[in-house]
């Protein structure tokens, strides 16, 4: 089945490149150069994505992607001239599954595409048992194994490394990690995130500088690099 992408931007030029590439790629495209119409596209179209620009003309990018998650978890990359690292989070935490500025590559978005489009449907399968590579998860028994070796973790490691797992790819920010491993009451303590990560870090074996699992976003968050192995 071919994939349906939803493109929001206000700028004719992007959304006339974007419309030929996508295509390009097998991907059918709808487009949208305001957040009403994009809001309205969204909940007509059957989109499986949504890649969204942030300064639109009418209701911002923002506000846009909440009204979204009122009502559905379809992926939202946020493809945007806006770097500013408090935008970022903003947007991540409202509930946009990645960010990519402007100027961006192609193939750049395309990756990011798979990759959220990946995880959709591994969230859809709700596997009891995630491997990726020696490392296998099992979140019905909450163990977990390296190397065919019982791992021994603190309940907030496992909890961080659930967490993380099940929604590999996606930059997960501080605050939603620190609210969903500690609680809503959390928020600005990245300090335990540290302690906690490293440790994490020493006993997957995972090399900070070159990560097989866990990757740092300087000022954002972390990312579950890995991708669950497929039967």
């Amino acid at each position: 089945m071919t994939e349906k992408v939803l493109v929001v931007d206000d700028d004719d030029q992007i959304l006339r490149a974007l419309r030929t590439s996508l295509r390009a790629h097998g991907y059918d495209v709808v487009v949208a150069s305001d957040g009403e119409s994009a809001l309205e596209a969204a909940a007509t179209s059957g989109a499986d994505v949504v890649v969204l620009d942030l300064g639109l003309p009418d209701i911002d990018g923002m506000e846009v992607i909440r009204r979204l998650r009122a009502w559905t978890q379809v992926p939202v990359i946020i493809l945007s001239v806006r770097d500013s690292q408090d935008e970022k989070v903003g947007a991540l935490d409202l509930g946009a599954d990645d960010y990519v500025t402007k100027p961006f590559g192609i193939e750049e978005l395309l990756a990011r595409m798979r990759a959220v489009q990946r995880r959709k449907g591994a969230e859809e399968l709700a596997p009891a048992v995630m491997t990726f590579g020696p490392l296998e998860v099992d979140l019905a028994r909450e163990q977990v194994q390296l190397d065919g070796a019982p791992l021994k973790l603190t309940p907030i490691e496992y909890k961080l490394l659930t967490t993380m797992a099940t929604n590999a790819g996606k930059l997960l920010t501080h605050r939603f990690l620190l609210q969903k491993v500690w609680g809503p009451s959390y928020g600005t303590e990245s300090h335990y995130l540290r302690v906690f990560m490293r440790q994490l870090r020493q006993k997957l074996g995972d090399n900070p500088n070159k990560p097989s699992y866990i990757v740092t976003e300087p000022g954002l968050g972390y990312r579950w690099k890995a991708e669950p192995d497929r039967d």
